[in-house]
This record gives C-alpha cells, structure tokens and sequence, in this order.
C-alpha cells in the first residue's frame, strides 16, 4: 500500500501540532519512538484488535526514516504488544504484555 502525498502531509500536520514528541536527535531514536508507542498502547490510543498504524506513517509523525520507526515495531512485537498478519500489519494484542 502506497500513502498518498496529501496522506503523509495530514500526518505531518497533526504531529506538527503537538503529538509529535521531542526526541533527543544525540541518542538512538528508535527506543525513545517504542517508549512513546508502548505509552500511548497503555493510554488505549490503539483499541485490541485494532491495526497499528504502518511504519511509513508512524515515520512522518515522528520526522524519522522508516527503517527507525521499525526497528520500534519490531521492538514492540517482541514485547507482545502487536501482533504481525502476514500481508495485512500490525495489530494491537488482545493481552497487552503484564496484564494479569
């Protein structure tokens, strides 16, 4: 699936807008963007069963490469916080990791 210019420009504008956090450009970028992520999963900004959104997305939100942003996907998956349907993406676990 290709995004479309006016796509990633509507996200630029709402990271622009304040949910986009300060990143320290000193340290590696990919744990601070999987800390923010796990944030707001606990915040239940992405529902159970709901599919993340894709790392191009999450890129322009973040002002990063792709290549970072998965690096935190992937970081997340391993936590169990998503799970990957081949063909399809990310989706928000039905048991988020430590829920009894």
């Amino acid at each position: 699936m290709r995004l479309r210019v006016s796509a990633v420009a509507e996200i630029c504008d709402t990271a622009e807008a304040g949910r986009m956090p300060d990143l320290d450009r000193t340290r590696n970028l990919w744990p601070q963007i999987a800390d923010d992520l796990r944030r707001r999963l606990r915040a239940g900004e992405w529902a159970p069963g709901e599919r993340f959104p894709g790392t191009v997305a999450l890129a322009a939100e973040y002002g990063t490469a792709q290549a970072t942003t998965q690096k935190a996907v992937v970081a997340l998956r391993a936590e169990g916080w998503l799970r990957l349907e081949v063909g399809r993406g990310n989706y928000v676990t039905d048991t988020p990791p430590g829920a009894p």
